[in-house]
This record gives structure tokens, C-alpha cells and sequence, in this order.
């Protein structure tokens, strides 16, 4: 970045993205932020044009929508140079996607949480020295910093592709949750590494890929189900405009996944065309038991979806 750089802010500047890889990140270099109070695709789009953005650090599902949406091409968009997503997982065609309609711009992802500084990789397309980054990645570790993947039982160490438990250590994590010694012990080991509760694999180029989080695996007769690989798969389909898998209890398989869909508008998309689609593309315990259609999917200000929410209308019995 720098003061030539026009920043849109369309997240909340309470959450650590929005106050680091934003507001910080462009006051330092003395760019302009425009701040957007509230998102609607049109609008949005409208202010990329008028203003002419240059730096889009965007979420998923703002990603998601700028992939799907006809009317991107009706706008402007020639002055964005760089598109950041971060705060959750983007699958790799949809990334593929988006860049197609940024035609000048790198795209790339950001991985981090609060406790960790907050960035623990960056693509280094954004980087003084950049170098193209594989899609679906999402970058290296930061610098002055450690990284390892670990097996979530042992804490043994695992090699490069296997994925595990993400754990970072440096002076840049967080010095503990303050007046709760137990969850600080329970979050940093006694050697100093943090344990971030991501699943993901470090790549022959020392490249990041996250899988999914730790706590929202589904365990399928001892299989583990990803909810992220599936609703990628999901989000890939025209007629669906969003998507959300989590894991429904089963008597005999411990749990099953279920998947909670929005369709695009005027779509008759069935769930038996839904399940079949999936079962088309993965192995027998990653196949879609239900789906449930809803208008939207929740989420949080900062993009990740309220699998909680979803996981208690299953509980209740509201999912239809």
C-alpha cells in the first residue's frame, strides 16, 4: 500500500481485520479509507467506481457475492489493484471466479486471529518482495515467527501436506486471556506455541491452506468431514447463492452432514439435485444426508457463519 491508495471499509472497524489489515495498515501510509456504514452489492459497487477504490479487503461472503452477481459488469472496477479476503476460508473457484472480474488486480488471502498479533499469513503478493501465491492458499507465515502443524490427540508434529492443528509462536501473540489463567493455559503451551484450533496443511513451498476449524469437524464413523471443503463444493453450484454445512447427530454414524442452502432467485432446485451433485464429487462419508432451504444463511459482522445458530434450529427442530 501506499498514499496513493484508496481503502474501502465495509467491515467493522471493532474487529481486528477491519483495525489492523485497514484502518491501521492505511493511516501508516497515508491513504484514504472510505468508510461504507452499510453493505448492499449495488451500492458497494457503485462506490468502487465513484471513488476508485484501489484496495478491497473484503470477507467471504462479500467475495461470494461480487462472483455471483450479473450486474459487476455493469460498474468500473478497472482502479482495484489488490482484493484481500480473510476471516474465513475461500475456496478456490470461487476465488478463480472473482478474480475474472477484477481484471486488474491481485487476489489474495489473509489468515489470522486476535490472539495471534492478529495476521499469522499473508499473501505475499502484498508483500515488498511479492511472488505469485497458488489460489486457494493463503500465503506464508509471517515473518519473525514460527509455524507448525500438529496432530490434535498427540501434539506430535506432522510433515508438509498433512493436515493438523495450525500453531504459531513469536513476541507477536497475545501475552494470555486476561484474568483467566485456565483458558490461557489451555490456548499457549508451556513452549510458547499457540494453539490456534484451525485445521490446515503447510505445502512443499511453505504455502498455508486452511481446512476448517478445529471444533466445527464433523466426525463420520470416525471419518472427519470438513463443513469448508463441502460448502465451497455448494457455492460452486449457479443456483445456489449460499451455503452452510455443519454435522447432525446420528445413531449410528455419531454424526452426519447436513447442509443448509439459499437458492438463487427463481430457482425450483431440489434436494435430492443437491445431494446428488455432491455425491458426485466426493467419497461416500462426505455425502449431504438433509438439506434444509433457507432465505439466508448467519453470520457475523466479520463474515463466519453462526454454525451455532444452525446447530440449534437442527436441536429444535426448526431446520425446515
Amino acid at each position: 500500500m501506499n498514499s496513493d491508495d484508496v481503502s474501502m471499509c465495509v467491515l467493522p472497524l471493532f474487529h481486528i481485520y477491519a483495525m489492523n489489515s485497514i484502518l491501521l495498515c492505511s493511516l501508516r501510509v497515508g491513504a484514504a479509507i472510505l468508510l461504507v456504514q452499510k453493505y448492499e452489492i449495488l451500492s458497494f459497487l457503485g462506490l468502487m467506481e465513484r471513488y476508485k477504490v484501489t484496495y478491497g479487503p473484503f470477507v467471504p461472503p462479500i467475495v461470494l457475492a461480487i462472483a455471483k452477481s450479473e450486474k459487476v459488469d455493469d460498474y468500473d472496477l478497472s482502479s482495484v489493484r489488490m482484493v484481500q479476503s480473510g476471516a474465513a476460508p475461500l475456496g478456490k473457484d470461487v476465488e478463480e471466479a472473482v478474480s475474472a472480474k477484477f481484471p486488474n488486480a491481485t487476489l489474495g488471502q489473509g489468515y489470522g486471529m486476535t490472539e495471534a498479533g492478529p495476521v499469522l499469513a499473508l499473501c505475499l503478493a502484498f508483500a515488498k518482495e511479492p511472488f505469485e501465491v497458488k489460489s486457494g492458499a493463503c500465503g506464508t507465515v509471517v515473518r519473525n515467527a514460527e509455524m507448525k502443524i500438529v496432530d490434535p490427540e498427540t501434539e506430535n508434529s506432522l510433515p508438509r501436506n498433512q493436515p493438523g492443528e495450525i500453531c504459531i509462536r513469536g513476541d507477536q501473540i497475545m501475552k494470555g486471556y486476561l484474568n483467566d489463567p485456565e483458558a490461557t493455559e489451555r490456548t499457549i503451551d508451556k513452549g510458547g506455541w499457540l494453539h490456534t484450533g484451525d485445521i490446515g496443511y503447510i505445502d512443499d513451498d511453505d504455502e498455508l491452506f486452511i481446512v476448517d476449524r478445529l471444533k466445527e469437524i464433523i466426525k463420520y464413523n470416525g471419518f472427519q468431514v470438513a463443513p469448508a471443503e463441502i460448502e465451497a463444493l455448494l457455492l460452486n453450484h449457479s443456483n445456489i447463492s449460499d451455503a452452510a454445512v455443519v454435522g447432525m447427530k446420528d445413531e449410528s454414524a455419531g454424526e452426519v452432514p447436513v447442509a443448509f442452502v439459499a437458492k438463487s432467485n427463481g430457482s425450483q432446485l431440489t434436494e435430492e439435485e443437491i445431494k446428488q451433485y455432491i455425491s458426485k464429487q466426493v467419497v461416500y462419508y462426505k455425502r449431504i444426508k438433509r438439506v434444509f432451504f433457507t432465505d439466508s444463511i448467519p453470520k457475523a459482522p466479520s463474515g463466519k457463519i453462526l454454525r451455532k445458530d444452525l446447530r440449534a434450529r437442527l436441536a429444535a427442530g426448526l431446520a425446515n
